[in-house]
């Protein structure tokens, strides 16, 4: 009945997934190839998660 008030989890992770993407952007652009992939790695797991939503959604 209240489901608009339930927060969808899906949002919240598309914000940190487009965060890191800054991020990793801003470390490879300054030259830190090492935290670009860490940041990147983070992301990719972030992305997976979202995929999972996705499709037990539909």
């Amino acid at each position: 009945m209240f489901q608009f008030l339930k927060s969808d989890p899906s949002k919240k992770l598309q914000k940190q997934y487009d965060d890191l993407q800054t991020q990793a952007f801003e470390a490879q652009r300054n030259g830190n190839i090492r935290g670009y992939s860490e940041i990147t790695a983070r992301a990719e797991a972030i992305y997976e998660e979202l995929e999972q939503l996705k499709n037990a959604n539909q």
